[in-house]
């Protein structure tokens, strides 16, 4: 027996900022009324959320939801968890103890990985992990925090010899952009989704005929909407510094299951080159 969807009300939360107002009514009127709206057909929901039923319908694609009935499968299913998580984020106060910030801190990381598995799609993972395998060169964009992201990634696919350029800045960025072909690939990461540098960039990117996968958080921003895969990550916390920290694990979280899949598409070849560049930098220490 295949295991019940979850990830509705994480979905819906996650995305509420990017909801239109219409939208943001009913998706409130589900949170609090999860039980009820399980059982609802799409027009007694619109009658009791006071909106109309083709919002309801926006709604479940807004969500990445084939529709209104897989978004009230994906509550149902967190409803039937038979022991729900009893953590959730924990800001971060001043004068906090040592004891207070390592719990806080580590537990905002776990629920960060947690959440985003409800929100990142199997099968997008799969078209990531095959076009970015396939690429001829694959170019890697992060401003800011995500430029970190980047570095990371970078520097994992170097090790595979997958062939790559990082931009973190908007000049590097429109570079390597301007230098892409049908078959490469660029990957832009962008925790909000709004970073304009990277918007132009992976415009002209597309306008090449690159093939552009973007990581996210979640919900409707004009960086995804650029992509033709999109990969999204969640974190619900209430404080901007928080958030920086936690969709940073989530994010290097999804940056590894990439990884490990690319190296799995080429296993012989990426041993080898883990091996060879493992031998490199230890002969490099020992001349040093």
């Amino acid at each position: 027996m295949l295991p019940m969807l979850k990830g509705g009300l994480v979905s819906i939360e996650a995305a509420m900022a990017s909801l239109t107002p219409s939208e943001r009514k009913v998706a409130q009127y589900i949170l609090e009324h999860p039980q009820e709206v399980v059982s609802l057909s799409v027009q007694k929901l619109a009658e009791f959320a006071s909106v109309s039923e083709a919002t309801i319908i926006r709604l479940s694609r807004s969500l990445h939801f084939k529709g209104f009935q897989e978004l009230k499968m994906r509550v149902a299913g967190d409803l039937s968890q038979t022991s729900l998580p009893t953590e959730a984020y924990q800001e971060i106060h001043a004068n906090s103890s040592v004891g207070e910030l390592i719990k806080s801190v580590t537990t905002n990381n776990i629920v960060s990985i947690q959440d985003t598995l409800t929100v990142l799609s199997p099968e997008s993972v799969e078209k990531a992990i095959q076009t970015l395998s396939a690429a001829r060169k694959i170019g890697v964009f992060g401003v800011g925090a995500s430029g970190v992201i980047a570095e990371d990634f970078k520097q994992k696919l170097s090790r595979i010899n997958r062939w790559c350029e990082i931009g973190t800045g908007f000049d590097a960025q429109a570079t390597i952009a301007a230098n892409l072909l049908p078959g490469d690939v660029v990957f832009g990461i962008s925790y909000t989704g709004q970073t304009e540098d990277m918007i132009r960039s992976l415009a002209v990117a597309k306008k090449n005929g690159a093939v552009v996968i973007t990581l996210t958080r979640f919900g409707a921003n004009p960086v995804a909407e650029l992509a033709d895969i999109q990969l999204f990550i969640s974190t619900l916390e209430k404080s901007i510094r928080s958030g920086a920290m936690a969709s940073r694990i989530a994010q290097l979280n999804v940056i590894d299951i990439l990884y490990v899949g690319i190296a799995g598409c080429h296993y012989e070849e990426s041993v080898k080159s883990l091996d060879m560049t493992r031998q490199a930098v230890s002969v490099g220490k020992r001349i040093g």
